[in-house]
Formats: C-alpha cells, structure tokens, sequence
C-alpha cells in the first residue's frame, strides 16, 4: 500500500510503515522517560554540588512531574486540534532547549524552575505518541506494539541510571563547557531530540481529530493549583518534620478540595478535558489504578535507591547504575510477552501475577542491610522490573482499546495524567517520609553516641545522608578522632537505611492493594483478535460506559468510527503529503 494513501484508516489493516512509526516514538518518548532516570542517579552529586537540601531534590523531580501532569490534557487536547505530530515536535523542540539549559544551572530554584520548563515540552510528548499509536495499529496489534512501547519504557527506567552513571564517571567530558560535574545527565538529550525531530518529520503522519474540543483552561489552572498545593503541603513535612504542622495540612487541604471542585466541574463541562465518565468502565478504572499505583511504588524506589548504593555502600555512580541492569532485563522480557500471556491466561491472572512480584521484590528490598550481598539486590531488581512488566503493558492495553480512535490524544492523557500524578505522590511521600524519618533515627542516634555532639552539626547532618557524610568527612580533617568520626556515620548510615525501610514498607502496601483491586474487580476482558471489519454496524452496538471490554464489542465500535470518521479523516495527512510523489515517506 502506498504510505501516502489514507485508505490505512478504514481498510483496518494499520498503517503499511506503523512499525517505523512505532520506533520513531519510542525513540522520542525515551528522551523523556530517560531524563528522569538519568536525574536519579545524579542526585547525590547535585546535592554536594549545589548545596540542596532533601525537600529542594524532591522539588527538582516533582516541579517536572506536576507541569507535566496537569499540562497532558491540554496537550493532548492540542494534538487532537492542530495535529499530534506537530505537538510532537513542538514539544520535543521545548524539552531539548530547556535540557540544554538546566545543565547551566548553580542554583537550587535555577534548576527547580528549568525542569519545570521541561516538563512542559515533556507533557506534549506523552499523550500523542501513545495516541499515535493507537491511531496507526489497528486493534488487534496493539497490544503487542504497546508491550514494545511499555518495554522500552522500562528499560530507559533502568538504562537511564546505567547512562547516568557513566556520564558522571567522565564529568571532565562537559564540565568544561557548563562548570559542574553533572550537566552532561541534561546534555545528552539535546542529540536524541534532535534525531528524534528527524525520523518524526520524515516518517510519522500527521493525524487530528475531525471534531476537537475546545480547551479547558478552567480545568488546566484548577488541577495544576490543586495538584502543586497537596505535593507543597507533603514536601513542607520534611521541613517541619512535623505532618499536622498548619503549614503541612493547609495546603494539602486545600488541594484536595481544588481537585474535588475539578473533577465535579469536568463531569459536568461540555468541554471537559478529564473525561471523567471513562471511569465508570470497570475495567479502565481497575488497571488505570493498578498501573498508577505501580508507578507510585517504582518512582519512590529510584528515587531513594541511588542514595543507599552511593553513600551507603560506597559504590561509583557507574557501579550504582549498572545495579538497576536486571530491572530493565525484566522489563524487557516481560513487556513484550505480557500480550501472548494475556491471550493464554487473561489480563486479571497475568496482571495480578505481576503486582505480587513487586510487592515481593518490595518488601525484599525492606530487608537490605549495608553488607547485604549484591547478586541478592540484583536479583530483587530483576523481580522488580519482571512484575512491572506484566502490569504496564497489559494495563495500558486494556486502557488504549477502550478510547475512540479520534480523541486518542486527549484519552489518552487521562491515564497518563493519573499515572504521572501517582508517580509525582510516589516522589513526594517517599522522600518526605525518608526525610523525617532520617531525622528522628538519627537524632536517636546522636543522643546514643559515646561522647556529646554539636548541635549545630548534628542539625546540618539531618539534612540528608550526603549532607551528613560530606559533614563527618571535614570533621574528621578537622582533627574529630577518627572512632568518633566512624561511630557517628555508621549511625547516620542506619538511620538512612532504617528510613528507606519504611518508605520500602509504604510502597510494598500500596502495591498489595493494588494486586487485590485488580485480582477481585477487573472483569473478564477478551483480547482483540484480528477478524474482518463488518461493512455497516448499528449505533447500539457501541460501548456502554459499564461494559466490558470484549475483542467483538472493541471491532464493533472501532469498526463504526472508522467508518464515521472516513470521509472527514482525508484531512489528517499534511497537504504537502498529497503532493508528494508516489511511494515517498509521508512527513
């Protein structure tokens, strides 16, 4: 089939190149997913470096995290309006300047407000790579390309601190140029954006919705209050140390009531952009909350682990990434065969499997002590990363088959918005809890320590475990003896590390919850398999928002947008694509 015809769109078969497509967007999307990752195992080094307290590192993931989140709809919603592929660039275009950018950064709040910028461009990408997909495969392949999108995910979650660490074993390779030891953790995504903008102008279609919605920007502004006054008010606590301190309720108060206001206003909107009456399909709200909690759990865990292989255990930023190796090697086995698993055994076993593995591979990294054999860590790792596997792909399969093919943009962003949203939580109560906790382990500590200790140093070292070692180590070189000096970090060690038990403790049970939701609530759902589209179909054999998803019900109504949509999608492809010659890439 020639690549420019728009005949792909009803004849059922997918896009004759929609696998390029598919690698085009992971490519794109792995700049994104990667950022993140490589950001972790940065962490101890930008805390030395800039002086950043806990509460300011947990800012430098979440100020990204939130902009990114409450700006899905609106990008998505764009994407539907004035094309996804050119939101796609748009998008790639601003995360690769303010990449560029953040590797200048000398201050905390420089580096805060620039990941903010990033995730603005970071936002645009999400959403319509998986609407994209979702638009060129045609529904009986969309789970195997989605495990293959969901698998590259997971491996950058792993391959970004193994990349990280490299980076940071070589700082003289960019530090000439921006003055630190970790800006090249941002230069590195200027290439992959710029090879991504290639392959997206010459091989990805532009696709629109032919009705867009308005944008809601009362809900934009709402949900982006509400969610920054709830993460400020959990943050505020590792300040305080204090979780019922007013500063701490108020605003987490506050921003529950702004998201309730949203999500009663959006049900009611004739434009709403969180459209909230997909949760009334069991099945999309039971694996958008298995896959959300999952993310909730993984994004507090890299966010402490970095620390505890660093600091605690000594070993070199690229010995610390090359540890989360086994979490993208099950990530990646799993992923792509989580769409025969499902076929073989259906997505409640093969989800509720999954969910049981990360809780195991939790409550096993509960366990961790500082001489904890490694190959036992790796193998908690691999389990890990097998678990999320078989949870993410089936999940987001299940999510993508229940959306209409010609608001994939902005359906799509509900469920990202949410799992993005869990994971900014995951950031926030994992640090925040592994903050205070510190705190109270290590003062108990100090008051056990052999001899009186300075308050004032004490107060400084209960910043954070990299405040504490950089503390003891000039304490030391300031004739402190050297028993004293090792008694006091094998305390602050302990207390890290009992911290990070907890916070191992908090995500293992909302990982159990989830495992339960989905094993007791998600209904029989039959994957889709590849049949003749019917000619005609009935309006009533749509989807009721109660049912479930069946591979018949999806063909029936896939069936009939196709063919609502036929004579007015001629428009989606780019007019410079019709005049191109035959058998040329449409761009």
């Amino acid at each position: 089939m020639n690549p420019t015809d728009d005949g792909w769109m009803t004849s059922g078969e997918g896009h004759p190149r929609r696998w390029a497509i598919l690698a085009v967007l992971v490519v794109s999307l792995l700049v994104v997913v990667l950022d993140n990752t490589v950001l972790n195992i940065a962490l101890p080094t930008i805390q030395a470096d800039l002086g950043a307290t806990q509460s300011e590192l947990v800012w430098a993931i979440d100020s990204y995290i939130l902009v990114f989140a409450s700006l899905l709809f609106t990008w998505g919603v764009l994407g539907d309006r004035i094309g996804r592929k050119r939101v796609l660039m748009i998008g790639l275009s601003v995360f690769g300047v303010a990449s560029a950018a953040c590797a200048f950064s000398d201050t905390p709040a420089m580096l805060i407000a620039l990941r903010a910028l990033m995730g603005v461009g970071g936002a645009a990408v999400l959403p319509v790579t998986l609407a994209i997909i979702t638009v060129v495969f045609p529904p009986h392949e969309r789970g195997k390309a989605i495990g293959a999108w969901a698998g590259a995910v997971g491996a950058a979650v792993a391959l970004g601190p193994v990349l990280g660490g490299i980076l940071l074993e070589h700082p003289a390779w960019s530090s000439w140029l921006t003055g630190n030891d970790w800006g090249s953790v941002f230069l590195i995504n200027v290439p992959i954006v710029l090879v991504g903008l290639f392959f997206i102008l010459r091989i990805v279609p532009e696709t629109r919705d032919p009705h867009p919605r308005r944008l809601d920007l009362v809900g934009l502004v709402v949900s982006a209050a509400g969610l920054v006054l709830i993460v400020y008010g959990i943050i505020d606590a590792s300040s305080t140390r204090d979780w019922f301190a007013p500063s701490v309720i108020v605003p987490i108060v506050i921003g529950v009531a702004l998201i309730a206001f949203f999500i009663w206003n959006e049900a009611r909107s004739d434009h709403a952009s969180f459209d909230v009456s997909l949760f009334k399909n069991r099945g999309y709200a039971v694996s958008l909350s298995a896959v959300s909690l999952s993310f909730f759990a993984l994004s507090g865990i890299t966010f402490s682990l970095p620390f505890y292989l660093q600091v605690l255990r000594g070993y070199s930023t690229l010995e610390a990434g090359l540890c989360f190796l086994p979490f993208a090697v099950g990530q990646l086995l799993a992923a792509p065969r989580s769409a025969a698993m499902v076929k073989r055994f259906g997505y409640r076993t093969v989800m509720t499997t999954g969910l049981v593995m990360v809780a195991i591979a939790l409550l096993a990294l509960s366990r961790l002590e500082l001489d904890t054999e490694l190959w036992l860590i790796l193998v908690f790792f691999f389990l890990f990363g097998f678990g999320m596997g078989n949870v993410i792909a089936p999940g987001s399969t299940v999510l993508q088959n229940v959306l209409p093919l010609a608001r994939a943009g902005a359906g799509s962003a509900v469920q990202n918005t949410v799992r993005q949203v869990a994971g900014a939580f995951g950031v926030a109560v994992v640090g925040t809890v592994l903050a205070t906790q510190y705190a109270a382990n290590l003062d108990t500590a100090v008051k056990e320590a052999p001899v009186p200790v300075d308050p004032e140093l004490v107060a400084a070292a209960s910043e954070s475990v990299v405040a504490a070692d950089v503390i003891l180590d000039q304490a030391a070189a300031s004739g402190m003896p050297a028993p004293l000096v090792e008694t006091l970090r094998q305390g602050a060690f302990e207390s890290f590390l009992s911290a990070a038990h907890v916070t191992s403790y908090i995500s293992a049970a909302i990982v159990i919850i989830a495992a339960l939701v989905v094993f007791f609530l998600l209904p029989v759902i039959t994957p889709p398999e590849r049949r003749e589209l019917p000619v005609s179909v009935p309006d009533e054999a749509l989807l009721s928002d109660d049912e479930s998803l069946t591979g018949e019900s999806t063909q029936v109504r896939v069936a009939q947008e196709t063919l609502r949509y036929s004579h007015e999608l001629t428009e989606e492809l780019d007019a410079g694509d019709s005049s191109e010659d035959p058998g040329s890439v449409p761009r």
